[in-house]
């Protein structure tokens, strides 16, 4: 059994914690304040500051620094690797520090001297309160990947726990105390959200001081470590984190189309950031120092198997999850949000919208993946390139259906350039390593693409049985008719995987079995 798959599954471990966690965030957020326009200022006030965790503590600060601090360590040692760290938190520090200072005085202007509606005014208050969680999320993702590099993958990711856990508390704790209206009361979210920053940062702390971490100001100027991370960074932004960028592009075109669109089309990216999360992106953070240190010592044999057995884990979780997902849309949708503010009517927008999503789950996931292996081949001018390219058809895809599709015209937007991202970045990758050796791979989605749309089948036809029999009037009748026909199933998928011999269902099973072994002897 692959280390990977014991590695990222026990980082994925602590992600499904979070992710779930986020999830019932999700639920009170909903409950709260429902998707009219007060929670799409919210939605697009936080979207802003909480791009940096998607870009740095899932992307291009992670990228760009986790290769040269480990090449640090081995070649200069840990008193280097430490210098080098901490030239580059004191360089991030007065980085995003001024670009905070710069943006709060920025909106504090213009909201002094503007007139907008009530939309865009509660919108820019929020993120004036807001912005000061980029630069708690920037050293959070800096501590994250330095604890990464040095072999802890399980405590870090608990760090958003913690964060998921404070949020939910703001709602329940402290909104009430903000005011009786709504659009008084969303000022606790965003209170809510930079104490869980302030939390989540400071949570890694203790992990790296174990390591013999001690943080002292060194001067980032004319640093050579910082500048690598720089030059790094500023394109490898847009090279891993295209979906985020383009989410963050279609809310702000969206909320100035229909304010309602913005939260309806989130909570399904929200749905659909569980399994991409829980697995993709555990993945992806355990290939990235992998593919490098295979890249630095010029094994390219090694390199491609590695990436092809990455990508058939990713393959064998993502394409069942995207065919529940699209199959129980709506029972989704009712059992985790409807209820408070959020109506039977939102349910059917926002299952449409995930429905749309769905099938470009994989891609989604995937182009975390291959954007790493350009990374660990010291080349961030590629994804760059291909990121911009389909930035720019999203946007066209999307001005083109969101007049007729609204929030599933985004949707289908995103999964359109999802799957164009992927398919380039795979082209450019085979052109520079001659082969890429994914025959396995290919061999494994010819058999798992039909597995799934059986799986999609059969959890359609056991909703629709359950809703016809049973109905779904009672929560644990919602339960019901979302678990049993998901659970149903993914046996299916697993069972069919299995008979077909598809290499990562039979693994998984083997570590599924171990840890029962080890759990029955413990």
């Amino acid at each position: 059994m692959s280390q990977m798959l014991k590695s990222s599954g026990a980082m994925a471990a602590a992600t499904l914690t979070s992710r779930v966690l986020g999830m019932v965030r999700e639920m009170v957020y909903a409950a709260f304040m429902g998707n009219k326009w007060v929670a799409s200022a919210f939605t697009l006030a936080f979207q802003v500051p909480n791009l940096f965790r998607r870009l740095l503590g899932e992307g291009a600060l992670t990228a760009a620094f986790i290769p040269i601090f480990k090449q640090k360590e081995v070649k200069e040692g840990e008193a280097e690797m430490w210098r080098s760290a901490n030239a580059v938190i004191s360089g991030l520090v007065v980085a995003a520090g001024a670009v905070t200072v710069l943006a709060v005085l920025g909106i504090s202007l213009a909201l002094a001297v503007g007139r907008f509606e009530d939309e865009t005014r509660l919108m820019l208050q929020l993120l004036r309160l807001m912005f000061p969680y980029m630069l708690l999320v920037c050293l959070a993702a800096v501590f994250i990947g330095m604890a990464n590099a040095r072999g802890h993958f399980f405590v870090p990711a608990l760090g958003s726990v913690l964060l998921n856990v404070i949020m939910i508390a703001s709602v329940l704790l402290l909104a009430p105390h903000m005011g009786r209206t709504l659009q008084q009361q969303i000022f606790a979210l965003a209170i809510g959200v930079v104490v869980a920053g302030i939390a989540q940062a400071f949570f890694q702390l203790p992990t790296l001081s174990r390591e013999g971490y001690r943080y002292q100001w060194v001067s980032p100027w004319r640093d050579p470590t910082v500048r690598e991370v720089v030059r790094k960074m500023l394109p490898g932004s847009i090279g891993v984190a295209a979906f985020q960028i383009n989410v963050l592009a279609t809310y702000c075109f969206s909320f100035w189309f229909d304010p309602t669109i913005v939260s309806t089309f989130n909570y399904s990216v929200r749905l659909m950031e569980l399994p991409q999360g829980m697995f993709g992106i555990s993945l992806a953070t355990y290939l990235l120092p992998t593919l490098t240190g295979l890249a630095a010592a010029k094994k390219l044999p090694e390199f491609r198997q590695t990436l092809g057995q990455g990508l058939g884990y990713l393959a064998f979780t993502n394409l069942a999850a995207a065919a529940i997902a699209l199959s129980l849309a709506v029972p989704i949708v009712r059992l985790i949000f409807e209820r408070g503010r959020f109506d039977a009517g939102a349910t059917q927008r926002v299952a449409l919208s995930l429905a749309c999503l769905a099938p470009g789950l994989l891609m989604f996931s995937m182009n975390n993946i291959v954007a790493r292996a350009f990374y660990a081949l010291d080349d961030i001018k590629t994804p760059m390139k291909i990121s911009l390219l389909c930035l720019g058809l999203n946007l066209g895809f999307a001005y083109w259906l969101i007049h007729p599709y609204r929030e599933a015209g985004l949707a289908v937007a995103n999964t359109l350039s999802a799957s164009l991202n992927l398919a380039l970045l795979v082209y450019a990758l085979r052109r520079k390593l001659s082969r890429l050796g994914l025959t396995s791979l290919v061999n494994t989605l010819l058999v798992l693409v039909p597995d799934a749309i059986l799986t999609g089948v059969v959890a359609a036809a056991l909703a629709w049985l359950w809703d016809k029999q049973l109905g779904h009037a009672a929560l644990m009748l919602k339960v019901g008719m979302v678990f049993v026909p998901g659970c149903i199933a993914a046996l299916v998928y697993w069972l069919v995987a299995l008979w077909l011999n598809v290499p990562a269902a039979r693994e998984m099973l083997d570590l599924v079995l171990e840890r029962f072994r080890k759990a029955a002897k413990g």
